[in-house]
């Protein structure tokens, strides 16, 4: 099976008996493997799977552990997530463990498939039978292992810390681990689990919690924020606070204490270039090369200019040559002559003529020809409404048809010629006056701006009165006592009139038979209420346009003069300015989230887990001991050992022991110590005890699995004290 990894494969297997156990630390974050009597495992890796397809060739590959960023440029690692073969701390993926056993004996550099050796594997406290016998079946079936033993993690980080005198025989061992937290507490060395006692909370929820409080506090990085990174900075940064609600209250007052228990995350960011302005001698030389691109853009434009010229001329002198020797042809050789040169009719070539003429004349610049504009234009309107002047005893029905059609085309385009008459008169109008103000501006400048502001102040009082009778209708002068605004007190004159007509119809309509509409009078109604609708709402009117006008006239000359806000609602909004990036954008900062997220450890309903803390969870092991002794449970709260990778975080000795202190009788002694090394004590102590010379008492044969199944391994239980 093709794996990809970083880690090296050993060469000495051949060099050890088959009689060497080997030890396997099958954690739920980190998969440990190694041979017995040493102090290192030889292999370590995450304890995940993952298979990508390769982007080329489709070929499915197998990376266990910790993938190298590398291959992403040749695998597609996005489709395919890491898996775990763990559910809470128990096996349950036996094809995704498979992988993993694969991979663990390949780089401790087996070959083949079988492996000769006794194994010791842990796995967490009252594993289910279904697991173990599964694991049994999968090391039995497929490696051939000889052997096999299972034992707890956490029992054997005790033990070996017990070896060196860190803890004592009797005592509680709180495993605070990836996915889940362990207490079990011992006696004359052996485990009592009918006192376990476990919760479904581990440094896998911190780290997740942490990376969700992250996400929201800087939604902008959310692709810095990778499982991994977050992991680190979990492991760096964050601690136990010895009070939650002290230390919050250090953030929240912004103390000193507190602004140097921030940390800050700076992430990658590269300043804007500074772009410094043109020198003189910069700016003369590139208006410079402007000069001369224009220059030369110039002259090429003459040269296509004159080449154009040159063609029309030609062409024009052929036509006209072309029409003097078609005058001098008889009338019987005129079809003959005209098939030579490609035209069907005199007047095609004299219509060709004009045309080259009016495209020589806008080419050279030349003025239109008003006449024969108006001339053209009388020619192509009579062509294009024939009909018009010819009585309609004279036309078929289908010409009256396209008479009254051509008679409709005229109307609209003779109104469309009104209109824009009418605008170009209004603009001339327009163009008139601004010259008339420009002229009082000149001769009196202090006069016209006087003028111009009592101008905009009258029209500004105008509009305002207009908007007030608008929304308080008879109200306008702010004496409308109820506060309320209706419908009837919005209406204006027109409006009521209109109100006042309906009103009558439908009390007409009451009395009797209804007969409205049978005269046409009753439809002179209608007439009567569309009169005067025009509605103030559809658009600025003219005193708001004029009043703007006003007002940018004013801007232009008065640089003191401030304008109203909301002179009209079509003003457009301005457009939100964008700020450029800086450094600060790109800073991380923890502050409460340094404690924030191992607290859930000590409280894991702030996620949804309705079980009790890392603290209460001694009280509840000794409350479920099957034997009730005072010196016992002093013995044991004597003797408490935190191993585990979550038992890391600075500060949770001692808010432990603050926490068993409240829920202990007064004056019990409370000792609680860390491990050697929280996270290898596991693998030392499981590689320590398969070194012993009785530990194949401990074993279980291939034999006696097939012989006594799966049965016989719900009664196994290891002796720790050999």
């Amino acid at each position: 099976m093709p794996f990809i990894s970083k880690i090296k494969r050993q060469s000495d297997y051949s060099l050890f008996s088959s009689s060497t156990p080997i030890v396997i630390d099958n954690g739920a974050s980190y998969f440990r493997i190694g041979w017995a009597g040493e102090t290192e495992p030889r292999v370590i890796f995450r304890n995940i799977v993952q298979r990508p397809r390769h982007k080329v060739t489709g070929e499915t590959v197998t990376i266990v552990g910790d993938h190298d960023p590398a291959l992403l440029k040749y695998f597609d690692c996005t489709r395919s997530g890491p898996r775990s073969a763990f559910d809470n701390n128990v096996v349950y993926q036996f094809e995704t463990m498979e992988y993993i056993l694969d991979f663990g004996f390949d780089r401790m550099g087996a070959e083949g498939t079988e492996i000769d050796h006794p194994v010791l594997i842990t796995e967490c406290v009252c594993n289910p039978v279904q697991s173990r016998s599964k694991m049994a079946e999968l090391l039995f079936e497929t490696y051939g292992v000889s052997s096999i033993a299972f034992g707890v993690d956490t029992a054997f980080s005790y033990k070996y810390n017990q070896q060196h005198g860190v803890c004592a025989k009797d005592g509680l061992a709180l495993c605070p681990g990836f996915t889940t937290t362990h207490v079990i507490p011992f006696v004359d060395g052996e485990p009592i689990y009918k006192g376990c006692c476990r919760t479904n909370i581990g440094g896998f929820h911190v780290t997740d919690y942490l990376k969700q409080l992250l996400s929201l506090k800087y939604p902008h990085h959310l692709a810095r924020f990778t499982w991994e990174k977050v992991e680190d900075l979990k492991m760096e940064h964050c601690y136990i606070a010895p009070d939650y609600v002290s230390e919050s209250r250090l953030f929240k007052n912004g103390a000193k204490e507190a602004e140097e228990k921030t940390i800050c995350w700076q992430l990658p960011w590269v300043p804007p270039p500074t772009e410094e302005p043109p020198s003189e001698e910069e700016i003369a030389r590139k208006a410079a090369i402007r000069e001369k691109q224009g220059q030369r853009l110039r002259e090429m434009a003459e040269a296509k200019r004159s080449s154009k010229i040159n063609e029309l001329e030609n062409e024009l002198h052929g036509l006209e040559f072309l029409l003097h020797q078609l005058d001098q042809v008889e009338e019987s050789d005129v079809p003959s002559f005209l098939a030579d040169t490609g035209y069907v009719s005199k007047q095609e070539i004299e219509s060709a003529r004009n045309k080259v003429t009016q495209s020589l004349r806008k080419v050279k610049g030349e003025p239109k020809n008003e006449q024969d504009e108006n001339e053209k234009a009388d020619l192509s309107t009579n062509e294009k409404y024939s009909l018009i002047n010819i009585p309609d005893d004279m036309l078929t029905p289908e010409q009256i048809n396209e008479k009254k059609k051509q008679l409709s085309l005229k109307s609209m385009s003779e109104g469309r010629q009104r209109l824009k008459q009418k605008r170009y008169e209004e603009e001339l109008e327009r163009e008139r006056q601004q010259q008339l103000e420009e002229e009082k501006r000149l001769e009196n400048p202090e006069l016209y701006l006087e003028q111009l502001h009592a101008r905009y102040k009258d029209l500004s009082d105008k509009v305002d009165q207009q908007k007030r009778l608008k929304t308080n209708g008879g109200y306008a002068s702010g004496n409308n006592l109820s506060g309320g605004v209706g419908r009837g007190e919005r209406l204006n004159a027109a409006q009521r009139e209109r109100m006042r007509l309906l009103t009558t119809a439908a009390f007409d309509r009451g009395k009797g038979e209804d007969t409205f509409g049978a005269r046409d009078e009753d439809w002179e109604l209608y007439k009567m209420m569309s009169k005067d609708n025009n509605d103030d709402d559809e658009g600025p009117d003219e005193d708001e346009a004029e009043l703007a006008r006003i007002s940018s006239r004013l801007q232009d000359l008065d640089p003191t003069f401030v304008p109203k806000l909301e002179v009209s609602t079509s003003q457009p909004a301005e457009v939100p300015r964008i700020r450029p990036l800086t450094k600060e954008d790109f800073q991380i900062v923890l502050g409460v989230e340094r404690f924030r997220c191992p607290e859930i450890l000590f409280n894991p309903n702030w996620i949804g887990i309705d079980q009790v803390g890392l603290d209460e969870m001694a009280g509840v092991s000794i409350r479920r001991l099957p034997y009730k002794n005072q010196s016992l449970e002093e013995r044991l709260t004597s003797s408490i050992l935190v191993t585990g990778g979550s038992s890391l975080f600075p500060g949770i000795v001692e808010r432990l022991e603050a926490g068993i202190r409240m829920i202990r009788p007064c004056g019990s002694p409370i000792n609680i110590v860390r491990a050697l090394d929280p996270v290898m004590d596991a693998w030392r102590g499981a590689a320590s005890y398969a070194s012993a010379s009785q530990f194949h008492t401990q074993t279980f044969s291939r034999l006696d699995y097939y012989e006594k199944g799966e049965d016989w391994l719900r009664s196994y239980q290891l002796q720790y004290t050999l």
